[in-house]
């Protein structure tokens, strides 16, 4: 009997998904992944809820008490700050939008989870994401693809998976529809059958991102210079970490027409404003691709890609830079483009990779 370790958050997904797995013979043990301390969790909920809250384990192990399987909790929480919370703070600081969703399962779940999982014997870890893993005989490769509810498609934060991860991940939600996992765990008497879906940033639940920032990393956070595309000045505004590639709202600044901030300049500390118009670009520059479908790019590639988790695809080609850079060419302009993003790439429903817009 193969034996698979469950990340289970304390919602409907991973529940069910331990369910699935047992129910088709698997051997389960069910995790819930500490990422906080005791501290943060509890400033944590008074903002709002966390997926390390007292409630969601103790979800996680009425669930698994139910299903008739062992539930732990691993203490994940100096990986998290290190690999998730520190890099999210830090690029900020660098004028850059990141995504810790993204952070958090290339550093923490599918990499120091497994590792835990595989020293402990286990064959496989799961979680409740929607995707699909198969393999791919002909090109002898793991392959990562959109799952059959396009409106819970989880596959762009999920790009950063190699092949060995891929290889000991099961995905069991990838050919339902959310509907379906809910009717399941309703049907099995699940305490968390009606549980909403988290939605925030589980360590700023109150949204908050410039506080967390400040009080993460103890920066004095400088006013500067609004500009506009010609450099010339049009305010102040009250530090770069307060804003993101496309903003409109919450500038603080009055020019008579609707403004949107088009670029951040961390040297000169100055936001750049400009009209809508000015957000649209036809290419970008990725790093740290990760190619999951193909070994290697050699020559141009026509592709659907995506820079943000909720856009859908647009036609693309991928080329092959100098320095391990990609470049990424639209058919069409497409609106905030942002540094710190990730740009996934298709190929139909599989996922060819995915890398970070510089």
């Amino acid at each position: 009997m193969k034996k698979v370790m469950v990340g289970m958050s304390g919602g409907v997904d991973s529940s069910v998904a331990a369910l699935i797995l047992r129910d088709s013979g698997y051997e389960v043990m069910g995790v819930t992944l500490k990422m906080f301390g005791d501290e943060d969790i509890v400033q944590a909920e008074k903002n709002g809820k966390t997926c390390c809250a007292l409630s969601d384990v103790l979800d996680a192990k009425s669930v698994a008490r139910r299903l008739g399987f062992d539930h732990v909790t691993f203490n994940f929480k100096d990986c998290f700050r290190e690999n998730v919370m520190s890099r999210f703070a830090e690029s900020y600081l660098c004028g850059k939008t990141p995504n810790p969703c993204i952070e958090c399962n290339r550093y923490v779940k599918f990499d120091k989870m497994l590792r835990r999982a595989m020293e402990l014997g286990y064959d496989y870890i799961a979680t409740g994401h929607y995707a699909i893993c198969e393999y791919d005989e002909e090109k002898c490769r793991h392959i990562l693809k959109r799952p059959a509810d396009r409106s819970k498609d989880q596959t762009y934060v999920l790009y950063s998976l190699t092949q060995e991860q891929l290889a000991h991940t099961l995905f069991p939600l990838g050919g339902l529809e959310k509907k379906q996992v809910r009717d399941i765990a309703e049907k099995a008497g699940l305490v968390n059958s009606n549980k909403p879906d988290s939605q925030d940033i589980c360590f700023v639940p109150d949204g908050k991102y410039a506080e967390f920032i400040k009080k993460f990393t103890g920066a004095e956070i400088s006013c500067g210079n609004f500009t506009d595309m010609n450099g010339n000045i049009l305010g102040e505004h009250k530090g770069i970490i307060n804003y993101t590639i496309g903003q409109r709202k919450g500038l603080g600044i009055s020019l008579g027409k609707p403004a949107y901030v088009i670029r951040k300049d961390i040297s000169e500390n100055t936001v750049v404003i400009g009209d809508e118009k000015d957000l649209y670009t036809n290419s970008l520059i990725a790093e740290d691709m990760n190619l999951i479908s193909v070994e290697d790019i050699t020559e141009p590639m026509r592709v659907t890609a995506k820079t943000r988790y909720s856009q859908t695809e647009q036609p693309a080609v991928v080329s092959k830079l100098d320095g391990g850079r990609y470049l990424v060419e639209f058919g069409q302009p497409q609106r905030a483009v942002t540094s710190g993003q990730a740009v996934v790439l298709y190929d139909g429903d599989i996922v060819v990779g995915g890398g970070t817009i510089v």
